[in-house]
Formats: C-alpha cells, sequence, structure tokens
C-alpha cells in the first residue's frame, strides 16, 4: 500500500473557535469570515498570480482535531435526524479514513502585511487553527452541475428564528463599537442552522453556548425558536 506525506501550506485563521457551531457544509453561514494564512516557503505572492480573477476557491484542509479519532464505516448523518446509518463515503464526516476535508469558499482579498500573506474568505466552515494541505480555483463550468443529485441531502435546510433579549442586544451594540464587528447576523446564521448534536434537538430551554471571534454566545432552544441570552466577551484569546 502506498504511503503520502503531506506539507502543510497555510493555517486558516477564523470565527470558529469550537467545533461546536461550525455548519455541517460550507456557504450556509455568509458571514462566516476568515483568512488563511500561507505558510513558508509558500507565503509569497506570486505563489497566487491570476487567483485574484476567481470569486470562489476550494479549500483542501485536515480535520486536525480527529486526526487521532478511529475512522468509522457507518455514520448517522445529522440530516436523517441521526436514526439511520450511511457508508462513511456517502457523508461529508469528519471520522474518516484519512481526515481529508474539501470546502469551496468565496474569495473576498489576498494581502500582505508585514511579510505575511492572507487570502481573506466567506461562507468557511472551518474551525480556527485548520491546516491547509492545497488551494484551487473554483470552475463554474466544471465545479458547477445543474441537474445533479443530492442524495438523502437534496436541499439545504431553512434557517430557523433567532431572537435576542434587550441584553444581549446591548452587548452586542457594545461589541460592535469596541472591535468594529457585527455579530448579529452571524450569530442569527450559525444558530439558526440549529448546531445542536441530533440526540439533544427535542431538548427544551437548556443552556447551549457558541464561541464566535472572542465572543461567548449564550442561548436556548424553545418550542422551534432560538433566544440569545447574553453574550460574554472579550472571551478566550
Amino acid at each position: 500500500m502506498t504511503q503520502f506525506q503531506f506539507q502543510q501550506i497555510g493555517v486558516v485563521h477564523s470565527c470558529y473557535k469550537q467545533k461546536f457551531g461550525i455548519p455541517r457544509q460550507p456557504g450556509l453561514v455568509k458571514q462566516a469570515s476568515a483568512s488563511i494564512e500561507l505558510l513558508p516557503p509558500f507565503n509569497r505572492l506570486d505563489t497566487l498570480d491570476g487567483l485574484e480573477g476567481f470569486s470562489h476557491i476550494w479549500v483542501h484542509f485536515i480535520f486536525h482535531q480527529c486526526i487521532n479519532d478511529n475512522w468509522k464505516a457507518k455514520i448517522r448523518p445529522p440530516r436523517l435526524g441521526g436514526k439511520k446509518k450511511m457508508g462513511i463515503f456517502a457523508t461529508r464526516a469528519t471520522h474518516r479514513p484519512n481526515p481529508l476535508g474539501l470546502s469551496v469558499v468565496e474569495l473576498l482579498s489576498i494581502r500582505q502585511e508585514d511579510g505575511r500573506v492572507f487570502i481573506d474568505i466567506a461562507g468557511a466552515d472551518l474551525l480556527d487553527q485548520t491546516p491547509v494541505v492545497d488551494i484551487k480555483p473554483y470552475l463554474p463550468y466544471a465545479d458547477a452541475i445543474t441537474d445533479a443529485q443530492g442524495g438523502f441531502a437534496p436541499e439545504r435546510t431553512e434557517l430557523k428564528p433567532v431572537f435576542f433579549s434587550e441584553l444581549a442586544l446591548s452587548q452586542l451594540n457594545d461589541y460592535k463599537e469596541t472591535y468594529q464587528r457585527d455579530l448579529k447576523p452571524l450569530i442569527e446564521q450559525v444558530i439558526g442552522q440549529d448546531p445542536r448534536p441530533s440526540h439533544m434537538t427535542q431538548q427544551q430551554g437548556r443552556t447551549h453556548a457558541n464561541t464566535l471571534w472572542n465572543a461567548d454566545v449564550k442561548w436556548v432552544a424553545e418550542n422551534g425558536q432560538f433566544h440569545v441570552l447574553y453574550i460574554d466577551y472579550p472571551f478566550g484569546d
């Protein structure tokens, strides 16, 4: 059996500081911004010549928090409510024989700061500090297949309503003034997709937390709606 070794070319700086809350597919949370920092010896602008002409890119990455987990032949996809098993190769689950991920994201800009090269992206489903092993341009004529079939996940799920307490709204305003970053649409899209594991979706009134950038967002699910209670910040680094 042939063995392969990949070299890390970059690292992700993302709003997602924990796995809980990361959308299960890229592009579902448009407000999820991130950047890919190229690492030496690839941190050169000439490696990206021509990429600025593309609106989207493919990012090949490592599920770095699953490297030591055992792979599974069958898993329970969240789309099926955790009630039915599918083969690992029929899903995008992280517990794979090789922990490789693939996401298509929107390319916002390419920039250089203090000798560091960054690719700013949107619609990311990437955990902070995710290792990147390759980047390729997205080609609409080849990569978008209009009559493709989606198997057991033919359509995206609709976002559920997210409501904010008066305290949370006040904290969001303070956060925006302090960090020049509007968290509200990001929170609405992250929580509105219901990030809870399938075995918890019937639970009511339990407090959950999502860490987005440096804010810890506390919320509850009640009667098919989500309510943000309050926001702690700065949280972590």
